[in-house]
């Protein structure tokens, strides 16, 4: 025990320096996935027919295949038709497109759980459909996604250790180097996963308070987290 102690303690640092790299990513990764998934949505339920294909093609992809394929195709494949990333754009743009994906059937689930008769009171007090979702529709299904958008956090925490396959020096890259430096897999990643429950627990216990905060009293969205 003491050999593990004294082992974190020189580890930690570097180890820390991961973590950060890794709650960016899941930061940036939320907020992309926010900035489509969103519209998304709302083109999904409230969109032109003609559209509704490109949307459904979006999902069907990033949705039905591998997210790890999805970040080898965009750091190793789009190159070759002339679009090259840097490691820490690709993580961002895989790891953003894909929760992107999922996050536009959250808020889709949530925008559909509010009643259909409010935005005809809307229209009927004068307001117009663009009125109505931001009003009426938008205020309500933001609340009523925060459940399913909370597991989408926690697990891109965890999705985000893929980018280590790339050389982005996430917390699990520093933990493979850290690993063949000190012939020390087990302790490693012993910490690695103390690391994780820590962060999973921390941003658990914030969206749990943030939850209850704002709930919609006798109303649950039933929308559910992948």
């Amino acid at each position: 025990m003491k050999e593990f102690i004294a082992y974190a303690v020189m580890a930690l640092p570097e180890l820390m320096q991961g973590t950060v790299v890794t709650l960016q990513l899941t930061a940036g990764a939320l907020a992309i996935g926010l900035a489509i998934g969103l519209p998304l949505a709302l083109l999904r339920v409230y969109g032109p027919k003609l559209i509704q294909p490109v949307c459904s093609a979006y999902l069907t992809v990033f949705r039905g295949t591998p997210l790890l394929v999805q970040l080898f195709v965009v750091y190793y494949g789009l190159p070759e038709v002339g679009l090259s990333f840097s490691r820490m754009a690709a993580a961002f743009i895989t790891l953003g497109c894909n929760s992107g994906a999922y996050q536009c059937e959250y808020f889709r689930g949530a925008i559909q759980a509010v009643s259909g008769g409010q935005m005809q009171a809307a229209r009927g007090i004068g307001m117009s459909r663009f009125q109505g979702i931001r009003h009426i529709i938008l205020p309500q299904a933001l609340r009523l996604v925060i459940p399913a958008w909370s597991n989408e956090l926690i697990a891109m925490v965890k999705y985000t250790a893929i980018v280590f396959l790339i050389a982005v020096p996430d917390l699990m890259n520093k933990a493979k180097i850290l690993s063949s430096q000190n012939f020390t897999p087990i302790q490693t990643y012993v910490l690695v996963a103390l690391i994780y429950l820590v962060l999973v627990g921390i941003l658990s216990l914030i969206l749990h308070g943030i939850q209850k905060k704002l709930a919609v009293p006798g109303l649950d969205s039933g929308v559910e987290g992948r």
